[in-house]
């Protein structure tokens, strides 16, 4: 389960609107079916290229249809790899922080009483996890828990630079910025170290949320 939150927050972040292959070809919600809970299709697409199969598993992983994935579907790893490290991804991360500035420009009115808030999650919204995930196989292999979280503990995850750029300037309006996280509590002063080593400072709030997630 943790596997597929950390992916799809990783994936998440480019959710705009991209052609999905034709329903008379291939249907996600069909190949479901054939899912236990495990990532890994039990049917080879036929009548669709592979390029659309998995190009519509990630789209579909990113409109949450697809969740608590243990692993990417194998014949699709080098696909999402592609993706992942291609600038495309940069591309569609640029414009999904744009989108967020134009809404908070044309439709937030804020009454400067103190009470104006914005939330961000750190993973893969703040904090880039893509290293992690390049040297293991793009979510191609079962989430170890400990290797994960030895590598947020080494305190390296990059900063999403648009979403930096964002950050600065939601503070800049004089909101007050909150964080959350599904992180677990002994990894809070490793979170807050990283966050301030790439660029973040001065929210009001860093909400760890494994418990409330998890159980």
């Amino acid at each position: 389960m943790q596997m597929g939150r950390d992916l799809c927050f990783c994936l998440a972040i480019t959710g705009l609107c991209i052609g999905l292959a034709s329903g008379d070809q291939w249907n996600i919600l069909n190949l479901a079916k054939t899912h236990v809970g495990c990532g890994r299709s039990t049917t080879t697409p036929t009548t669709a290229s592979l390029r659309n199969y998995c190009e519509s598993w990630r789209i579909n992983v990113e409109l949450n249809n697809i969740r608590a994935f243990d692993v990417v579907p194998e014949e699709c790893i080098d696909h999402i790899g592609k993706y992942m490290t291609s600038s495309q991804y940069k591309a569609d991360s640029e414009r999904a922080i744009e989108e967020s500035a134009l809404y908070l420009s044309s439709f937030c009115t804020f009454v400067g009483d103190g009470k104006d808030a914005w939330i961000f999650d750190v993973d893969d919204t703040l904090l880039s996890n893509l290293p992690y995930f390049k040297k293991h196989n793009f979510g191609g292999e079962k989430l170890n828990a400990t290797t994960f979280e030895g590598w947020m503990r080494e305190r390296k995850a990059p900063a999403l630079e648009h979403t930096l750029n964002l950050y600065h300037e939601i503070r800049g309006k004089g909101l007050k910025i909150f964080l959350i996280s599904s992180r677990k509590e002994p990894l809070r002063d490793a979170t807050v170290d990283n966050l301030i080593k790439v660029g973040y400072h001065g929210w009001k709030g860093l909400i760890l949320r494994y418990f409330i997630t998890f159980f």
